[in-house]
């Protein structure tokens, strides 16, 4: 071997060591002190251990402390049962120093926080104070005891702070002592995927309005399931009504799978299936759906053996359109239906291919275009909301079962002309 080759393999080697060295002195400096929030955190880092028996209250809050903090980064929990014993709590700053704009969050695939709470806190509370964007929570499982309260509460309540573009997804949330998860306040344009909320006490999910002024709007629900709730499967309050919910099951819970007082903006492919596991037994109003307001329907179902006896129980104050609906039952509920209709003010109500017995109270009459009976079907009495129209005229049955034809809208059950004999 020449001279040269002898320098250029010393040079090789000395170079090799020193990356060796070079590397273990980065793996003694990782293990002092947590990488940068640029990159990706372990809570392991922070010394979560994960075996169901330790409390790892401290170590997690720690993490979630440098992870949400300078910006905001991704803090991983890796595999395994982590037991907390207090809240843990996530809180950006108010104004611009709490604004973020690339994802970051909490990824917890096969990770299970298991609640030792047992005061009725919170298990995991995060507060946005200012606009954020890209808010990830990815595979993480809460399971409470239901001496605490909500599973994951996750609110922007106040003027001046936004909350876009936030991810659930794959999340499980059972066993809490309140709701399941909690949306509150200007939380806009988020998506909710293949997450599951069941037994809890409470609701499995709310979405509200703030208290200060927030607004919840645009967020979508993709193949989520609601089972077993000690109250609604999902319930949408304090004004809130924009959000939709597509594939979706709700099923055995205390009462309706889900409450939307205000309104909801669409409900497509979702079930319905044995819903009002409390009530004394099977009752007209025991409907998988209670809705107040306006809503789209579209080729969603209900099914029971149980107490629940519709799809849907709609006080119409707006516009509601079902497209492809129906609600059938068998044993308990083998009466059971499409649904109940009633109506306010401007409300009406257009049934388009649906099947399943409806029942009109207080006089409301939907407008059905097929269905069971095939044809069209309109309201009958003259101040009905859904006569039919033939250019300006308004056809209508009289008290006396006469059909009666007027040029704009009748005033009376005998106003207008008598049609045919």
């Amino acid at each position: 071997m020449t001279d040269m080759a002898l320098m250029d393999r010393r040079a090789l080697l000395l170079a090799s060591g020193g990356a060796a060295f070079g590397a273990f002195a980065a793996s003694r400096a990782m293990a002092a002190e947590p990488p940068s929030t640029s990159e990706m955190m372990s809570a392991r880092h922070f010394g979560a251990v994960g075996d169901g028996v330790t409390d790892d209250t401290a170590a997690l809050q720690a993490g979630l402390d440098a992870a949400f903090s300078k910006g905001g980064a991704m803090l991983t929990l890796p595999p395994g049962n982590y037991r907390i014993t207090r809240t843990l709590r996530i809180e950006s700053p108010e104004g611009q120093g709490g604004v973020v704009g690339r994802h970051f969050g909490i990824s917890g695939r096969g990770a299970r926080i298991v609640s030792a709470i047992a005061d009725g806190s919170n298990v995991l509370q995060i507060a946005s104070n200012s606009t954020q964007r890209f808010l990830l929570l990815d595979g993480l499982q809460i399971n409470g005891t239901g001496r605490e309260g909500h599973g994951l509460v996750l609110s922007c309540d106040g003027r001046g702070a936004y909350l876009y573009n936030a991810c659930l997804r794959d999340i499980v949330i059972e066993g809490c002592g309140g709701d399941g998860c909690q949306m509150v306040g200007n939380v806009f344009e988020s998506q909710i995927f293949n997450s599951y909320f069941r037994d809890n006490h409470g609701n499995g999910f709310t979405f509200a309005h703030g208290t200060h002024g927030g607004i919840l709007s645009a967020v979508h629900v993709f193949g989520c399931v609601f089972g077993q709730n000690g109250q609604h499967g999902a319930a949408l309050e304090r004004g809130c009504y924009d959000v939709s919910f597509n594939g979706c099951y709700f099923l055995l819970n205390a009462h309706y799978g889900l409450a939307a007082g205000n309104g909801c903006t669409l409900l497509n492919g979702c079930g319905f299936e044995n819903n009002h596991t409390a009530a004394p037994g099977p009752d007209p109003a025991n409907a998988g759906m209670r809705l107040v307001g306006f809503g789209t329907l579209i080729a969603s179902g209900a099914y029971s053996i149980a107490n629940q006896m519709a799809l849907v129980d709609a006080v119409a104050t707006g516009e509601l359109v079902m497209i492809g609906c129906r609600g059938f039952g068998d044993g308990k509920a083998k009466g059971a239906g499409l649904g109940r209709f009633s109506g306010t003010g401007g409300g009406r109500a257009t049934l388009i291919g649906c099947m399943g017995a409806i029942d009109r109270a207080n006089g409301f009459d939907p407008i059905e275009l097929g269905g069971a009976e095939g044809g069209m079907r309109f309201g009958g009495a003259w101040n009905s909301h859904s006569l039919p129209q033939l250019g300006e005229y308004r056809l209508w049955v009289d008290g006396r079962g006469r059909l009666r034809l007027k040029k704009g809208a009748p005033a009376a059950d005998d106003d207008g002309a008598v049609v045919g004999t």
